[in-house]
């Protein structure tokens, strides 16, 4: 079984769990769409990010990010992959990680040590939306 997260945002990620391997690859509708079929044919599941538009967004982004959400839910039907909705507060609450993005990324790096949370090899920094992906493939390990 294959275990996915995805974190939809437009700075999100999908984070992959086959085994003892784990991977994570940025938003790209191409690259989502190809690695969601391949996992389909090995038996995949998935925990989606539930979340909805937040006071003081702007109408654009808001009509991008579900926009973003629309097609990955599509994908994941058009698959046959079987996936979840879950509310970052309960995830969250599993790995004890808080609204502060450096607690997803500090524990991600203690559950998984040999994922690179860097969104380019030029990247300097850990990305929060790596680690968050991640930690939702390792929610789904758990609880599907």
């Amino acid at each position: 079984m294959i275990y996915l997260g995805i974190d939809p945002g437009k700075s999100g990620a999908l984070a992959m769990i086959d085994g003892d391997s784990a991977s994570v690859i940025p938003f790209d509708e191409r690259d989502y769409a190809d690695n969601i079929r391949i996992c389909s044919e090995g038996g995949a599941v998935c925990c989606l990010e539930h979340v909805s538009a937040m006071p003081g967004q702007g109408v654009t982004s808001v009509f991008s990010f579900g926009e973003n959400f629309g097609f990955i839910q599509g994908v994941l039907m058009a698959n046959g992959v079987k996936y979840e909705l879950v509310r970052p507060q309960k995830w969250k609450k599993e790995f004890s990680v808080t609204s502060d993005k450096n607690t997803s990324i500090a524990v991600c790096k203690r559950l998984f040590p040999e994922v690179s949370l860097r969104r380019t090899e030029r990247s300097r920094k850990d990305d929060d939306g790596f680690a968050e992906a991640l930690l939702m493939a390792e929610y789904a390990r758990r609880h599907f």
